[in-house]
């Protein structure tokens, strides 16, 4: 088995499925992620562990979603030295508003970067990012990767060009 890299972790398991994008870029990237449940709120202690000795296990980027009070990705940040991924998921009452402004509002000094509500997918990708800093062959597949979103979009534009835009939006699912 590979070591793991990149940690993908989140408060509760109702956070998963907005996560599931970040595992699933890990995997299209072939790198090893570590998944674990940790609440900042219920395990605060497992919290503390993990940060203080995520960076001696081979980790390098930690991606933490948390939903309400958003506090793991901050409290993460705080006591470990590696790079973290802030992830707002959504919630019932605030639709991640609450979540997002928890994990931006950070102070001077202890860094999260955070990407838009549930986005999940674009944490995979900025840690594959980070990641692919320092490794040639991981550079050259993001750059491969961002190569087939252009064509993704040429294809695209292709078609509305050929059909119109109300044929090609009868189309879309």
């Amino acid at each position: 088995m590979t070591q793991p890299e990149i940690a993908i972790i989140m408060g509760s398991d109702s956070d998963l499925p907005t996560m599931q994008a970040a595992i699933a870029i890990c995997a299209q990237f072939k790198i090893c992620a570590h998944v674990e449940i940790i609440s900042a709120h219920r395990t605060p202690m497992r919290m503390v562990e993990f940060a203080q000795t995520a960076h001696t296990l081979g980790l390098k980027v930690i991606i933490a979603g948390a939903g309400g009070a958003a506090h793991l990705p901050g409290m993460v940040a705080a006591i470990s030295p590696l790079p973290v991924i802030g992830v707002p998921v959504a919630s019932r009452h605030l639709q991640g508003v609450d979540s997002l402004y928890s994990i931006v509002q950070m102070p001077g000094g202890i860094p999260v970067a955070t990407v838009s509500i549930g986005n999940a997918q674009n944490a995979g990708l900025l840690a594959v990012q980070i990641l692919a800093a320092q490794r040639p062959e991981l550079l050259q597949k993001v750059i491969e990767f961002r190569k087939e979103l252009e064509e993704m979009v040429q294809i695209k534009q292709a078609r509305l060009a050929e059909l119109g835009t109300a044929q090609y939006l009868a189309t879309q699912p």
